[in-house]
Formats: structure tokens, C-alpha cells, sequence
């Protein structure tokens, strides 16, 4: 077997590998509260662990066994690959490339808001007709419970930098509307309930808290975008390395392909 053909053989065992913390981080994704409950966005990362799984089993099966036809299905699947990828990755980037964050004086955390964030993450995960099911989905989680297991004291509370976006939308109210802390799902006496249109929706009620508010639609997004962002490197680590084995590769064929012609053209002399 030729150098390239070793060298194919050995990249597509290692993205093999590879394909088995990015299926694992993929199943961890679709674990976190928030995309439990949005389903749009729940296992392309899994998806793409899969496909690298099969598309390096049959790379690695060709250039091992020296099969030509097996390599010419890899070197078409590979290339359909990161064309998808890249798709993906950009698209991603789009998306989740504005951010719907401000920092609070006197926060360690930040707050949120919708319109700060990209206009379809907001008409296809946070728009009216999607709420309804991501509020019951969001309550049912132990999202804002936990906070009560963490925080005790008002000083700790605003000065941690640990609350999640989903955490600082949904289960406290906005910072402006002057509630009094009691612990992080029970605030009373606002002193300044004009200041945002989410003062009136908070209740402590605590099935109900910010669900129905916009900044737990913006918290949503926010903690969408940064977990995003997250995968975004493993996308761009993935394309590179799939660049990388896809160009030794394509050596590998053509080298297949060439000892094949000389092999039928020195038969051909004999």
C-alpha cells in the first residue's frame, strides 16, 4: 500500500475516534434544559458524529483494503460532507452572531432582551405559536428550583456570575423593575413597575415566575446562542480536519488509480 493510502487509512481511524466525543457532546447538547424543549435545535451535532462515524469506516476500509470503488463512494460522501458542513457552520454563525445581552450595574449577571437577537432564532423558536409549549416545558424543568439550592442570601445572588441566560430571564424579574429579593424565585414590593412590561408578568406563583415574560424568551435565546457558539468549535475543528483527509485522500485515489493502469498496462507487454 502506498504512503498516501497509510496515511488515508491512519486519518480516517483517528476521525473515527473523533466521532465519538463529538457524538457524546452532541447527546450532552440535547440534555440541557433549553434544548430539550426546542426541538428544531435538539440533534445536529449527534447527526454529525454519524456521519463522520460512516463516512471515515468506509474511507478508512478503502484505503486499508485497497479498494478503489470504496474509496471513489468515500471522496464523493466526504465532499457532500463538508460542503454540508460548512453550510451549517456559516449558518450557525449567522444565527447566533448577535447577542441580546446588557450588563446590569451591580450584577454579576447579565439580562436580556429579544430584539437583540437574530430574527430567526426569534421567528422560529420564540414566536408566538412555539411558546405556548416551550413555557410548559421550560416550568417543568428544574431550571429556577435549583437557583433555591444555590443562593441563599441576596449578596451572593447578584454578585455570581453562574446564573445562565435561561436562569436570568425566566426565573427572576427584570432588574429595573426594583422587586426586593426574598431568594431567587420570591421577590415582593417593586418599587418601579413602569420601567419594562415583563414587571407585570411576574408572579410567584412558582409554576408561572417569567415564563410568560419576554426576557424568558430572550433568556431562551441567549443560552441557545452560547451553547451554540460552543458546538461552533467543534463544527470548525471537524471541517479543517475533514479538509485535511479529504486532500490526502483524493492523493491516495489517484494513486490507486494510477498502479492500476500501469499494473493492466505492463500486463498488456507481457
Amino acid at each position: 500500500m502506498a504512503l498516501a493510502n497509510n496515511l488515508t487509512a491512519i486519518l480516517n481511524l483517528l476521525a473515527l475516534l473523533c466521532s465519538i466525543p463529538i457524538t457524546a457532546s452532541g447527546i450532552w447538547l440535547a440534555s440541557k434544559p433549553d434544548n430539550e424543549c426546542v426541538n428544531l435545535l435538539r440533534w445536529p451535532v449527534v447527526v454529525l458524529g454519524v456521519l463522520i462515524l460512516v463516512v471515515s469506516a468506509t474511507g478508512f476500509i478503502g484505503a486499508y483494503k485497497y479498494k478503489e470503488t470504496l474509496l471513489a463512494v468515500y471522496l464523493c460522501c466526504m465532499a457532500i460532507l463538508i460542503g454540508l458542513l460548512l453550510v451549517v457552520l456559516i449558518f450557525a454563525f449567522v444565527v447566533t452572531r448577535p447577542d441580546g445581552s446588557y450588563q446590569v450595574p451591580g450584577r454579576g449577571y447579565k439580562e436580556y432582551r429579544v430584539e437583540g437577537f437574530s430574527n430567526w432564532l426569534k421567528e422560529n423558536v420564540v414566536d408566538s405559536k412555539n411558546w405556548v409549549r416551550l413555557r410548559a416545558c421550560l416550568a417543568d424543568t428544574n431550571v429556577c428550583p435549583k437557583l433555591n439550592q444555590e443562593f441563599i442570601t441576596a449578596d451572593q445572588f447578584y454578585s455570581s456570575n453562574k446564573i445562565t441566560p435561561l436562569q436570568s430571564g425566566c426565573c427572576k424579574p427584570p432588574t429595573a423593575c426594583g422587586y426586593n429579593f426574598v431568594n431567587p424565585t420570591l421577590w415582593l414590593n417593586p418599587s418601579n413597575m413602569a420601567a419594562d412590561a415583563d414587571c407585570y408578568l411576574w408572579s410567584n406563583d412558582q409554576s408561572q415566575l417569567c415564563y410568560n415574560c419576554n426576557s424568558c424568551k430572550a433568556g431562551l435565546l441567549g443560552n441557545l446562542r452560547k451553547e451554540w457558539r460552543k458546538a461552533n468549535l467543534i463544527l470548525i475543528i471537524t471541517v479543517v480536519v475533514l479538509i485535511w483527509v479529504y486532500v490526502i485522500a483524493c492523493s491516495a485515489f489517484r494513486n490507486a488509480q494510477t498502479e492500476d493502469l500501469f499494473r493492466k498496462y505492463k500486463q498488456g507487454w507481457v
